[in-house]
C-alpha cells in the first residue's frame, strides 16, 4: 500500500462529515495531531440537523447499517459507540408496501423474515429466501475485505482468489437476474433489489455483486440512533474532542499553500493560515480538486447517481400503516429507473422512502408531533432538470408528492403539516453537490474499486481524500471505511490496529440485531 511520505505529525482534516470524523479519530489513534476545519457550525456534513419550529430534522441519510464500523473508530481512541450513542434495532427494519394493496415487514432475524415471507408468498419463495440469504452472507464475504475495505493502488490488486470467488457466485452478473435465480415474486425481488439505487444504477443494469447493500439492510441489520442519526455525528465530533483534536467550526477552507509537492498549510476565509504536515480532503471532489487546483485526467468523464426531492414535514398526526421506514412502491418498476437514470424524467409513478424517527423517539417533536421524511428519488441535474428549473418545479412536484401520499393510504397529510422544509435539486446544488446529487459519483463497474477516483492525488504526496466520491463509495458504511482508509494512508497502517483486528476477526458477518443495540458491536 502506498503511504504519505515524510513528516505526518500534524494532520489537517477539512469536513467534519462522517469520513473526516472517522478519519481524524483513527489518526488521533495512531498518535497524530489532529486539527478538523469545518465550514459549518458543527459536525455532520450530509448528516447534519435543523430545527424546524420544535422539530428535530436530520438533514441527510436516515438508516444506519454496519454499526461496528463505527465502534472501530471509537475504539482507536479508547472509547465506545455505546458511550456516546443509544442505539435501537429497528423490527422490521422496513415495511415495504405495494401498488396491489399488499404490504411485507422486512425482517432482519433469518427465521422471522422466513415465516413473514411464507405469509405473504407461499412455502416456495421462503424456501428461495433462505438461499438467497444465503448467497448475500457469502457475497458478503467474498467481497469487504478485497474490494470494498481496501485501499487500492493498482486494478491488478484485483486478482486474487477472491476475484474467483465472487465470479463463482455470480458477482459479475446482472443483479435483478441474481436475484431472480432464488425469487419468482416481482414484489420481493424489489425488496432485495430497490439498494441498487443506493451505487446510482438501475438492477437491471447493476453488478449482482452491489447485493452486498442488500446484505446490510436486510441481513446485518437496521438500527436508529436515539437522538436522531446526528447523534452519531455528534458522538463522534465529542470523542475526538475528548481524545485532543482541535476543531476549527465556522471555518472554510479557501487555499492551500505548496512546496513542492506537498501541501504545507490550509488558508481559511478568515485569513487564519493552518500549517500541516499532512492533509485529508473529505469535501465535495469538485471542491477538493478546485482546492489543489489540478483535475484528474480520466478517458470518461464521472457520472453521477440519481439524485432526491425530500420533504421534512412535522405533523400533528401520524398513521398506524407506516413503520420506522416505509417503502411505498409504486406499480411501475423498470420504467422507474429508466426515468431516473437515462431519460432525465420525473417519476410517473414513483417509489418513495418514508421515514417517521418519532417512532422511536418522541423528543424530535413538540408534545403530540410527529416527524416524517419522504424522499422521491429523481434525475440529476446532468440528465434531467437543471438546478435552476427546480426553483419554480419544487413546489409543484411537492404538492404532487402529497397528493399521491394521501392516495396511498396518508388521509390528511396535507391539512397534519405544521412545519416544513423541501430540499430538492437546487439546494443540493447550491451546498456544492456536482450534477445536484447528494449520492455523488455513480458505482458504475468503472467507477468501482481501483478504477473509482483514488484517495491519493497525483502530483501532490500529503494529500488524501476522503468522503463518498472516493474509495469505497457513498453510504453510512462505506464513508466510515473511507475515512480510515484515508488515516491508514497517512500512518502506514500502524495506528490503532488492536481495534481493526479485533473488529475484524470477531465479527466479520454481524449478526442480525437483538434487544436494544446499544451494547452490540454489530
Amino acid at each position: 500500500m502506498r503511504t504519505v511520505p515524510g513528516p505526518t505529525d500534524h494532520v489537517v482534516v477539512v469536513g467534519a462529515g462522517l469520513s473526516g470524523l472517522a478519519c481524524a479519530l483513527h489518526l488521533l489513534g495512531a498518535g497524530r495531531r489532529v486539527t478538523v476545519v469545518e465550514r459549518d457550525a458543527g459536525p455532520g456534513g450530509r448528516a447534519g440537523r435543523v430545527e424546524l419550529g420544535g422539530y428535530e430534522v436530520d438533514t441527510g441519510p436516515t438508516v444506519l447499517t454496519m454499526p461496528h464500523l463505527a465502534d472501530e473508530a471509537f475504539a482507536a481512541v479508547g472509547d465506545s459507540l455505546a458511550r456516546h450513542v443509544e442505539l435501537v434495532a429497528l423490527h422490521p427494519a422496513y415495511r415495504a408496501c405495494f401498488a396491489d394493496g399488499t404490504s411485507l415487514d422486512v425482517h432482519t432475524d433469518g427465521d422471522a423474515m422466513e415465516a413473514e415471507v411464507r405469509r405473504f408468498a407461499g412455502p416456495a419463495e421462503a424456501a428461495g429466501y433462505q438461499g438467497l440469504r444465503d448467497w448475500l452472507e457469502r457475497l458478503y464475504r467474498a467481497q469487504m475485505r478485497r474490494f470494498i475495505d481496501t485501499n487500492f493502488d493498482s486494478p491488478f490488486q484485483l486478482l486474487h482468489p477472491d476475484l474467483a470467488r465472487l465470479a463463482a457466485l455470480g458477482g459479475f452478473g446482472r443483479l435483478d437476474r441474481r436475484i431472480g435465480r432464488f425469487l419468482t415474486d416481482s414484489r420481493l425481488r424489489r425488496v432485495f433489489s430497490f439498494q441498487a439505487l443506493y451505487a446510482g444504477m438501475a438492477p437491471a443494469r447493476a453488478l449482482a455483486a452491489y447485493a452486498v447493500i442488500a446484505y446490510m439492510d436486510t441481513v446485518a441489520g437496521v438500527w436508529f440512533p436515539k437522538g436522531g442519526m446526528h447523534a452519531l455525528p455528534q458522538g463522534m465530533a465529542n470523542a475526538a474532542s475528548g481524545a485532543g483534536a482541535d476543531f476549527r467550526w465556522s471555518s472554510e477552507a479557501t487555499g492551500l499553500e505548496r512546496s513542492a509537492d506537498r501541501v504545507r498549510a490550509v488558508r481559511l476565509a478568515s485569513g487564519e493560515r493552518i500549517p500541516c504536515d499532512a492533509l485529508v480532503l473529505t469535501c465535495e471532489l469538485p471542491t477538493a480538486y478546485r482546492l489543489l487546483g489540478r483535475v484528474p485526467r480520466r478517458p470518461v468523464r464521472l457520472r453521477h447517481s440519481p439524485s432526491a426531492v425530500i420533504l421534512h414535514a412535522g405533523t400533528d398526526r401520524t398513521w398506524p400503516g407506516l413503520a420506522h421506514h416505509t417503502l411505498s412502491f409504486g406499480a411501475a418498476w423498470e420504467r422507474t429507473f429508466d426515468e431516473l437514470t437515462r431519460s432525465g424524467q420525473l417519476m410517473s409513478d414513483p417509489s418513495l422512502l418514508i421515514t417517521r424517527p418519532t417512532t422511536h423517539d418522541s423528543s424530535l417533536a413538540p408534545p403530540d408531533g410527529h416527524l416524517h421524511y419522504v424522499l422521491a428519488p429523481c434525475p440529476n441535474t446532468a440528465i434531467g432538470p437543471s438546478a435552476a428549473v427546480w426553483r419554480d418545479l419544487g413546489p409543484r412536484y411537492r404538492d404532487s408528492l402529497v397528493a399521491e401520499l394521501e392516495r396511498r393510504g396518508l388521509e390528511g397529510f396535507s391539512a397534519s403539516v405544521h412545519q416544513e422544509q423541501l430540499v430538492t435539486p437546487l439546494d443540493w446544488t447550491a451546498q456544492g453537490h456536482a450534477a445536484g446529487s447528494p449520492f455523488s459519483v455513480s458505482h458504475t463497474f468503472a467507477q468501482t474499486g481501483p478504477f473509482r477516483p483514488r484517495n491519493l492525488v497525483r502530483g501532490v504526496e500529503n494529500v488524501v481524500l476522503a468522503g463518498c466520491g472516493t474509495t469505497p463509495g457513498v453510504g453510512v458504511p462505506t464513508v466510515l471505511i473511507s475515512g480510515r482508509l484515508a488515516a491508514d494512508r497517512i500512518t502506514a497502517g500502524t495506528g490503532s490496529p488492536s481495534s481493526r483486528n479485533r473488529q475484524q476477526s470477531a465479527a466479520p458477518i454481524p449478526s442480525a440485531p437483538t434487544g436494544t443495540g446499544a451494547h452490540d458491536p454489530s
